[in-house]
């Protein structure tokens, strides 16, 4: 019986070790090969284009990989010139219009100090503070303090956001160089796919292949059918948006629709966090006009979503909101932003393992030796 628990500890100490070398070779390996990785992604994107050209057109495969690639970067070049084109005119006139809005808050506060009430509070607080000399040296340490704090803050985001630009244009020919990397990655595997991965699959034992191919089955499905989900979502969230904001007549459109896209990530908030507080302030600043279409906006969009959202996700894998949820507030903790991300997709990732009786497998090859 010892001997037989012996075992069992072994085999579960066996799996442990090779789970911690996967992750430490994960951590430590994925930053020296990540452009291999992009690579080979972007060599399995446009393998079905591969593929058509070279076996129906009969095109040699070296030139259909090429041919895929020059219209993937073209592609690319032409969204993002035309995107960065737009958003830097819109950004230029939306800093143009925060002037006529920073007046418009400096007439209000200039309107209500000169209100009768305001004035005989002033006139107290200045009485109080003539009245009462043992407080001055206290309130004017405040009013230090304060504006110490105001000038702090304002120069660290200033700080931050010109960092910022700096550490963009500073890494633009690093980008460039792991663009070109990635596209020559792309291209060798490209060219000889096949070969690449009859030679990765003998690496394995039959066992293991069987298992790997059943977890790659079902992650194309649940994990690419997620994304694809995700980025429909999106993308039917901004349009509609840049379209309602372009017939309302709002400037910089596209700049808000992409941000309001964005927005749409956020768990259960979505639109809302971004359309609400905009409609409330428009309503404060007075143009109930724009309040008024920006609601019948907001409710368009959230009538499409409701519509759209069951369709888009009928062909994928969908997640619990529970799961979701958590996953999201994990990978928010560890990655930051990205991690809203992450999270979802390595729940995605876990789902297939376990759909795959991959654990069970485990579990019989820890109690038995076999499954």
């Amino acid at each position: 019986m010892d001997r037989v628990i012996w075992k069992r500890v072994w085999r579960a100490l066996l799996v442990l070790a090779l789970l911690a070398a996967f992750v430490l070779a994960v951590i430590f390996v994925t930053p020296l090969v990540y452009p291999f990785l992009l690579g080979w992604l972007l060599a399995y994107a446009i393998n079905p284009i591969v593929n058509l050209l070279h076996h129906k057109l009969k095109i040699p495969r070296w030139i259909s990989v090429s041919f895929s690639l020059l219209l993937f970067v073209a592609a690319m070049l032409t969204i993002v010139s035309a995107l960065v084109t737009r958003i830097v005119v819109e950004i230029i006139t939306l800093s143009k219009s925060l002037t006529s809005n920073i007046d418009w808050w400096r007439d209000q506060f200039e309107l209500i100090v000169a209100k009768p009430e305001i004035q005989d509070l002033i006139v107290k607080l200045t009485s109080f503070y003539q009245d009462n000399p043992n407080y001055q040296e206290t309130i004017n340490s405040r009013i230090s303090d304060t504006a110490d704090l105001v000038t702090t803050t304002s120069t660290n985001i200033i700080t931050y956001f010109l960092n910022g630009i700096v550490s963009i244009i500073t890494s633009l020919p690093n980008v460039a160089t792991i663009s070109v990397v990635v596209l020559l990655a792309a291209f060798f595997i490209g060219k000889d796919w096949n070969l690449h991965l009859r030679r990765l699959t003998n690496w394995f034992p039959t066992q293991i292949r069987q298992s790997v191919s059943a977890v790659w089955l079902d992650l194309k499905k649940a994990l690419f059918g997620y994304l694809r989900a995700q980025f429909i979502m999106i993308s039917i969230t901004a349009v509609v948006v840049t379209v309602g904001l372009l017939i309302i007549g709002v400037h910089y459109a596209v700049t808000i629709g992409m941000l309001i896209g964005l927005v749409d990530l956020l768990p259960y908030l979505g639109v809302g966090a971004a359309m609400i507080p905009w409609i409330l302030y428009t309503f404060i600043y007075g143009n109930v006009t724009l309040g008024i279409e920006l609601s019948i906006l907001y409710g368009v969009i959230l009538v499409a979503r409701q519509t759209l959202e069951p369709k888009v996700l009928a062909s994928s894998v969908g997640l619990d909101p529970l799961p979701t949820l958590i996953a999201m507030f994990v990978g928010l903790k560890l990655f930051g932003v990205l991690g809203l991300i992450i999270g979802p997709v390595s729940l995605v990732i876990l789902s297939a393992i376990q759909k795959a009786n991959v654990f069970k497998d485990l579990y019989w090859f820890i109690v038995r030796g076999t499954k």
